[in-house]
């Protein structure tokens, strides 16, 4: 009975993680008005400083709140295998760019159609999970795969052009910009949820520390990031620019979204986690139409949320998933 508590406990906090966290940024980047834009960069580092303190507070708890045994432990396995940690700074690196371009892509898209695009990512993550980790797919899951591909294809299939040339240019601009960035997420999600999942499966290291391990290289690449590009604004204005109450709340939900996916992958299965996806799918496409108002969805859009939404049931069918135990 405990255990089908925390199941659908895990499976609500991730709709909720998923839906509010692509909401809130895509409010935040487009639609809260005048006044200076916070740094996307700067919101990058942040997320990942409180991945790092909360994980630390999670192994903490682990080894019964001693401060002596969490010492030991990030010295054993941080300071004195250098060869081993060093090994997570690829898929760190790439978990960066990536949470960079979500950015991109929701100043671009609506909350909507990058739900549903972003849902490639399962296609990248078979992808890689066959090739580097030889993995097997099964019947169910490459049927899935294809209409995956033409759902995704169905959301973004051109609509009616606007009345105003100029402004069905930038439109179409901005969309291609927005699209362009999904993309390259879901192939950075898939190569690096799977070779993260590799190292998972070649060391017997608690996930929370492999977490730890991420979230240093994270946040020395997103500093890195921000200084190369916002350098002079940082400067000039300070990191914190821009940042309000919605701010911090988008902060806060990136920082806890890996944190939520490795809870589901503990305590649910892959069939009620697809429920919960899609669910997230249906609520953000209901709440980008009625509240935020920048979505007019339409037949086509429809016909491919269906297809997603069917795919994503039919991947877990088998049972048999790439999984990412540690991000989304």
């Amino acid at each position: 009975m405990a255990s089908a508590k925390l199941k659908y406990l895990s499976l609500g906090v991730l709709v909720f993680q998923t839906t509010s966290l692509v909401l809130t940024m895509r409010y935040s980047r487009t639609l809260q008005g005048d006044g200076p834009r916070y740094l996307a960069s700067s919101a990058v580092v942040v997320a990942e400083f409180l991945k790092i303190l909360t994980c630390v507070g999670l192994v903490f708890k682990e080894n019964s709140y001693s401060g002596r045994a969490l010492s030991s432990i990030m010295r054993q396995e941080i300071i004195h295998k250098p060869v081993e940690t060093l090994k997570l700074a690829i898929p760190s690196g790439i978990y960066t760019l990536q949470n960079n371009l979500l950015y991109v892509a929701l100043s671009n898209l609506d909350a909507a159609t990058y739900q549903v695009t972003y849902q490639l990512k399962i296609l990248t993550t078979a992808l890689f999970s066959v090739s580097m980790l030889g993995r097997r797919l099964g019947v169910y899951q490459w049927l899935s795969l294809l209409i995956l591909m033409a759902g995704v294809a169905f959301v973004q299939w051109p609509t009616d052009s606007p009345a105003d040339p100029q402004k069905e240019h930038l439109t179409a601009g901005s969309q291609f910009v927005g699209l362009v960035a999904v993309l390259v997420a879901c192939c950075s999600s898939g190569f690096a949820g799977v070779y993260f999942e590799k190292i998972l499966k070649e060391t017997k290291q608690s996930v929370w520390v492999r977490n730890i391990q991420l979230g240093l290289f994270g946040l020395v690449f997103g500093v890195f990031g921000m200084l190369a590009y916002d350098g002079d604004r940082v400067r000039e204005h300070g990191m914190f620019q821009g940042y309000n109450t919605l701010t911090w709340i988008v902060v806060a939900l990136q920082a806890l979204g890996g944190l939520v996916i490795a809870a589901v992958i503990k305590y649910a299965d892959n069939i009620l986690k697809g429920f919960a996806t899609s669910l997230s799918i249906i609520l953000s496409t209901l709440i980008s139409y009625f509240l935020l108002e920048d979505f007019e969805p339409t037949s086509v859009f429809f016909l491919g949320a269906i297809l997603v939404i069917m795919a994503t049931f039919l991947y877990g069918y088998e049972n048999k998933p790439p999984s990412n135990p540690s991000r989304a």
